[in-house]
């Protein structure tokens, strides 16, 4: 165990820790970590490197337009965007938990709040929830069942200003800027695809803040 723990490199490779991502999961291991308690070697070393991920996230929403996290650097803005909003969700979520710093929640709830239709398009990105939500993934199992309702639940890509199938698509974006860039149309594979690994991440968001929002009414 020890050996596999020195190999990790968390404390002499710092500009590995961002939010996760499905190239990156380095800071799933950190999130791991942080939650072992003392039996980890440096826990306030790995503990500090989530909290100044969850910094930047926070100190963001608090000067942002619509008050959240998502957009903090231009790259928020990609492939299945609305992943990396679920996924600052994670690291706000965590921060909160070491720290009982309620700012970190709220910073959390807002990039909910913008998958679920506080944000530039006005999209719940989140089929069937929502008055105007993604109805279109592109998804060949909603594409082929012959129901015009989408299956509820599915977590839409979102904004992606590089459009990558623009060329393939007769309904043209509205916009190049970023937060904006969506269509929600079938053949949209960039901006509408639905995929495990952002399901994943929204699913954990909804459920822990759920979670905790029900233990700050216990008090």
């Amino acid at each position: 165990k020890k050996n596999y723990y020195t190999e990790a490199g968390y404390a002499s490779e710092s500009e590995l820790a961002g939010v996760p991502a499905w190239p990156d999961v380095y800071t799933l291991g950190l999130i791991t970590l942080s939650n072992q308690g003392k039996e980890v070697k440096d826990l306030k070393v790995i503990q500090d490197r989530l909290l100044s991920i969850a910094n930047k996230l926070k100190d963001h929403a608090a000067k942002s337009e619509f008050g959240i996290p998502m957009g903090h650097q231009t790259s928020d803005f990609v492939w299945g965007s609305n992943s990396v909003a679920a996924n600052q969700g994670i690291i706000l979520i965590q921060a909160y938990r070491l720290t009982k710093n309620k700012e970190y929640l709220d910073a959390a709830i807002a990039n909910l709040d913008y998958i679920l239709g506080r944000n530039g398009t006005g999209y719940s990105y989140v089929t069937a929830f929502g008055t105007k939500y993604s109805r279109n993934p592109h998804h060949r199992p909603c594409e082929a069942d012959g129901i015009d309702e989408v299956i509820p639940g599915f977590l839409a890509g979102g904004p992606n200003p590089d459009q990558q199938d623009k060329e393939g698509c007769m309904k043209p974006y509205p916009s190049n800027l970023p937060a904006v860039s969506y269509i929600d149309e079938e053949c949209s594979y960039a901006s509408n695809e639905v995929a495990i690994n952002w399901n994943s991440p929204l699913t954990y968001l909804t459920f822990a803040i759920e979670a905790l929002m029900a233990g700050e009414g216990k008090k």
